[in-house]
């Protein structure tokens, strides 16, 4: 959990620092940011050095919940997880990352529910593995139809958003 809220500590910072202002003004317009004396190989190597760190930090984490490691566990099904969370959270978007996870998670293990086979006194009622991709799948295009940028597009949801919203309102004389 720690160094979870770690990682997004340090990559929110990273996106608003001039490092990462640099990383969005290469994805805007390449030349142009090039132009600003910005040099776009370096930027984006470090942006890779960078990635390759937080992505063996989550597979450390990985292997320390399943304490064994084998090519079997990372099936396409994996892959395809991780890219609704961040579509559906939004690619701009770390908080959007962050909730879609957790509503992920939950949704993940409702839906094992459907997958298992259930049974009503003699009667077993088979279940139907698969269907919570089918769920996900569904999911994911109508929310892309509806929501092109995902739930929080490029939006960030910062302590000023919670502190107002928990703020007593005082009454109007």
């Amino acid at each position: 959990g720690g160094l979870a809220f770690l990682s997004v500590f340090l990559i929110r910072n990273l996106v608003n620092s001039s490092f990462g202002r640099a990383l969005k003004a290469i994805r805007e317009d390449e030349v142009a940011a090039q132009a600003m004396g910005i040099n776009p190989f370096r930027m984006k190597l470090l942006a890779f050095a960078l990635s390759g760190f937080f992505a063996g930090m989550a597979g450390g984490l990985f292997v320390t919940l399943i304490s064994t490691v084998s090519p079997t566990l990372f099936t396409f099904a994996m892959t395809f997880n991780l890219l609704i969370i961040i579509v559906l959270g939004g690619l701009g978007s770390i908080t959007g990352s962050v909730v879609t996870a957790f509503i992920f998670a939950f949704l993940q293990e409702i839906l094992r529910e459907v997958e298992a086979p259930h049974t009503i006194g003699s009667f077993t009622i088979p279940g139907i593995p698969g269907m919570r991709m089918v769920v996900f799948s569904a999911l994911l295009v109508v929310l892309m139809i509806f929501y092109r940028r995902g739930l929080f597009g490029n939006k960030e949801v910062s302590w000023d958003f919670i502190f107002r919203l928990f703020k007593k309102k005082e009454p109007q004389a």
